[in-house]
């Protein structure tokens, strides 16, 4: 294919990307975020498949599967020998751009209402029905801890089942162990900016959050030992894979100082590492360099579908997995069997492993997308589901998403992860999640729409939406 546009390319389409995915699904995506944009409009006309296939210097198959996309999108239609036509909106043309909730995107050329199936037909040919409409012991099966130690093993390896335990989801799992490993009144220590998950649990449950300073790699271990010298904390939380929100992954020369720090204070450290799995090359996990001292946490919901609430919890001890088992109890007796079941057999069968995968891919396709967009604003590492986006100085963080609501877009602003308060104030940052909107052609004009907003200044807007 030619790389430089030649004076017949649609105005609407833009260059065709080497590495973007399949040719058609670019011009189908393209074709969707135009008229989101507004530069198509229902009733123009679109060029006929083999003079848009001359153009493009592409065969017409090509094109042939892209119109055949847009329509099944509900984009086009077809006109009989006047030719092809944008359609009349839909509602979900309109309808919100969300980029506010980090989820796993969908990954292309992976049939989940599939896999879904064959899942649970699997689950149920193979499991008592009866026992998975019961209850059952906390914990999870020993087949699910075995498959818990089979998802774990790319961060530790071999790994021993009964270290583990399974749980409906990370943040039933960071509240037990909040519950199992402190006392009301307790400090935990933390970044300032962070989890929110961890800020309602600890409020709930009446322990106290305060804040070690972080740099661009992550919190200082230097300041850790000095706040765990002078607080005494009863725990310290750590999300050290691409973090959420700042997208940061914390090296491996910094995770041994942190794990050497726990172990010289002699502190216990919840390690929430969610998003481990779809890092590029991260490094091991703390738990790795301070076995006795770190509870890992790894969820499926980040990595393959929030539907899944299904986390395994590695715990150092027999003494303390019961403590914790205890303190999960007291508000969530057990994972969903069917849940459970079906994840166990995903992971068993290979089925989560091809699914991560995919997800993998177009997150890593979905991150090209935001750095093309962004330009000089997009600083993630090209992984993860979310960028983290500092602010020129004359837009706000809250402002910004204000202004953002206003036009159909949503977006995080840095005040919703202000874990712990500082006298420094919140950082000016929104996060940007990029799995949340299904069709990357709609990712693509909400990305769109926010590149333009950012360059311009609050003052020329109307001030009523800030």
């Amino acid at each position: 294919m030619k790389n430089i546009k030649n004076e017949n390319w649609p105005t609407w389409l833009p260059q065709l990307a080497p590495h973007g995915g399949p040719r058609f699904l670019q011009i189908a995506d393209a074709l969707q975020a135009a008229l989101a944009a507004g530069s198509l409009k229902p009733g123009d006309r679109l060029p006929p498949q083999r003079q848009l296939a001359a153009q493009l210097d592409v065969d017409l198959t090509t094109i042939t599967r892209a119109y055949d996309e847009a329509r099944r999108r509900k984009l086009l239609e077809g006109r009989g020998a006047r030719g092809t036509y944008v359609a009349a909106p839909k509602v979900e043309l309109t309808a919100l751009l969300d980029l506010s909730m980090n989820t796993p995107p969908p990954p292309d050329g992976v049939d989940f209402d599939d896999m879904l199936k064959q899942g649970l037909s699997q689950v149920l040919m193979r499991a008592d029905n009866e026992l998975l409409m019961t209850y059952h012991l906390a914990g999870g099966s020993d087949s699910d801890r075995m498959a818990g130690a089979k998802w774990l093993a790319p961060m530790f390896g071999h790994q021993d089942a009964q270290q583990l335990v399974l749980c409906p989801g990370a943040q039933a799992a960071i509240a037990a162990l909040i519950l199992a490993l402190t006392e009301p009144g307790d400090v935990i220590l933390a970044e300032a900016t962070g989890y929110p998950g961890l800020r309602a649990a600890a409020s709930q449950f009446g322990r106290r959050l305060m804040a070690v300073a972080a740099d661009q790699h992550g919190m200082v271990p230097e300041m850790l030992e000095q706040a765990c010298r002078q607080h005494k904390p009863g725990l310290v939380y750590l999300n050290p894979t691409l973090h959420n929100p700042t997208a940061i992954t914390i090296p491996e020369h910094r995770r041994k100082a942190l794990a050497n720090v726990a172990k010289r204070c002699n502190v216990r450290i919840i390690e929430d590492d969610a998003y481990w799995l779809l890092a590029d090359s991260p490094p091991p996990p703390i738990a790795t360099y301070a076995s006795e001292q770190v509870y890992y946490v790894s969820s499926l919901s980040k990595c393959l579908t929030p539907g899944l609430r299904v986390a395994f919890v590695r715990i150092p001890s027999p003494h303390e997995r019961e403590r914790f088992l205890a303190a999960l109890r007291s508000f969530a007796l057990m994972a969903s069997p069917l849940t459970a079941a079906l994840a166990t057999q995903w992971i068993v069968d290979g089925s989560a492993n091809g699914l991560l995968e995919g997800v993998r891919n177009e997150a890593r396709q979905r991150h090209w997308m935001a750095r093309d967009i962004l330009a000089g604003r997009y600083s993630g590492a090209g992984d993860g589901l979310h960028v983290w986006l500092e602010l020129p100085a004359y837009w706000r963080a809250s402002q910004l998403a204000r202004a953002a609501n206003s036009q159909g877009i949503a977006v995080m602003p840095a005040e919703a992860f202000a874990a712990v308060a500082t006298s420094s104030g919140s950082v000016n940052a929104i996060r940007i999640s990029l799995g949340s909107i299904k069709e990357r052609g709609r990712l693509q004009a909400g990305l769109q729409r926010l590149s333009h907003l950012l360059a311009q200044r609050p003052e020329s807007l109307n001030t009523a939406v800030l």
